[in-house]
């Protein structure tokens, strides 16, 4: 498996990080790639977009559907 280097990583980011390893039982290297595949498995905004834009939109709420759910929880 490849070995990734991070440079300068602030304190307190590193500070959180080490805490919430600790918090899940985790050592920092572990903890950190595990939270790095998390986000690598994501798909990017890009995607999203190109996802959507291929999905029809007939189906669906309608523009007033919407609004009144949201007045809804408005309320």
């Amino acid at each position: 498996m490849p070995t990734l280097y991070v440079r300068d990583v602030p304190e307190p980011v590193v500070e959180s990080l080490k805490k919430r390893a600790a918090e899940a039982g985790m050592s920092l290297s572990a903890y950190v790639a595990s939270e790095l595949a998390d986000i690598a498995a994501r798909p990017t905004n890009a995607e999203i977009v190109k996802r959507l834009k291929t999905q029809a939109r007939s189906q669906g709420p309608s523009t007033a559907d919407i609004l009144e759910a949201v007045a809804e929880g408005r309320r």
